[in-house]
């Protein structure tokens, strides 16, 4: 079933964003950089992670789970590394502030390891790559959430682990690779878009209560529920449970704010990290590997002519130039969650420049 979409200016929807937080109360120096990030899901095709996420943003907000105003508390700070408490501001401006002080501390000293408790949810994690990878330097980054049980470990059916995901950006002469996982087979928000819209899986994502594969994302819940399941699935979820394991170690165990705790709340901890070439054998170096590598990747003969190889991240970006030219699709489904917020505060949505279907 293919959705109706309609395609808006994307300064327009950073606007209208940025104009729905500040009616909760967030100050403008977080509003615009939360209304940036969620922008660039809906760039780069993440729609799960992009303005999807508004409605959600905005009620946590004004129930009082999200901070509005000030700054995270630094717990602990050496040159190269730093613990912070977030105090439950928004993700995407911790992520963001983090790797700018990881960028510049990095020219410095090689590197630099950024370590978050206590961040409120933190979108999708392709979107803070770029001005790292533009700066020339490699990013690493993991979000967990320790009050969050929905994964199940390898050879359980019960969910025990967090979707975990991880994402890196790397530079290269022609532009950047960019990859942006889950851990798992797939992501709540699309468990959760799937079983609005009561449609299955194209795979077996997702293991029921019994231990059984599942399509059907009503499996999350049942009582007791189903787990999605460890990427790898039946066959190889060891992969997927065993790289969780280390988000989990690199999120919750470096901030101190893990499971062992309980903690409560809509929260997650974060681990960044930045690494200069320059610090190692140099950045022409680097690129030229990189180049090489990405080069190998793409001249790979395809299995389907019409669909060549590519490395990750390519059509992400290649979206993000089309739709800052062109503009932004969203669905009937996205768009559906806006309009409620718009009549609460009296804001106007923008106008779609044109729709389409599918």
């Amino acid at each position: 079933m293919k959705e109706k979409t309609r395609i808006f200016d994307p300064g327009t929807l950073q606007d209208f964003a940025r104009q729905a937080f500040e009616a909760v109360g967030m100050a403008s120096h977080l509003s615009d950089r939360v209304a940036l990030i969620l922008l660039e899901g809906d760039l780069m095709g993440h729609d799960t992670h992009g303005l999807a996420l508004l409605p959600a943003y905005l009620s946590s907000a004004e129930a009082g789970g999200m901070t509005l105003q000030g700054e995270p508390e630094i717990l602990n700070e050496k040159p190269a590394a730093a613990l912070w408490d977030g105090k439950m501001l928004p993700g995407p401006w911790l992520i963001s502030e983090g790797f700018k002080l990881a960028v510049k501390q990095a020219k410095i000293y090689g590197t630099f390891t950024l370590s978050i408790k206590h961040s409120h949810h933190t979108a999708g994690l392709i979107s803070y790559l770029k001005p790292v990878t533009d700066a020339g330097m490699i990013a690493m980054l993991s979000v967990s959430d320790p009050t969050e049980a929905c994964v199940a470990p390898f050879g359980g059916k019960a969910p025990v682990l967090s979707t975990n995901p991880v994402a890196y950006g790397i530079p290269t002469e022609d532009g950047a690779v960019m990859l942006d996982m889950s851990t798992s087979q797939t992501t709540n928000g699309m468990v959760n878009r799937r079983y609005r819209q009561q449609r299955y899986f194209d795979h077996d994502w997702l293991i029921n209560d019994n231990g059984e594969p599942s399509r059907d994302p009503a499996t999350r819940f049942t009582t007791p529920p189903g787990a999605i399941m460890p990427l790898g699935g039946f066959s190889s979820g060891h992969k997927g449970t065993g790289l969780g394991i280390v988000v989990e170690a690199l999120t919750h165990g470096l901030s101190g704010n893990g499971r062992a705790l309980q903690p409560k709340g809509w929260e997650n901890n974060v681990f960044l990290q930045v690494i200069d070439p320059e610090a190692f054998a140099g950045q022409n170096h680097f690129a030229t590997e990189t180049g090489f590598l990405g080069q190998q990747i793409r001249s790979c003969p395809p299995v389907d002519i019409a669909r060549p190889v590519r490395v990750p991240g390519e059509r992400a970006l290649t979206l993000r130039a089309q739709r800052l030219r062109d503009g932004v699709p969203l669905s009937d489904d996205i768009l559906s969650g806006l309009y409620p917020w718009a009549e609460k505060f009296n804001l106007q949505l923008p106008e779609a420049k044109q729709s389409n279907v599918g």
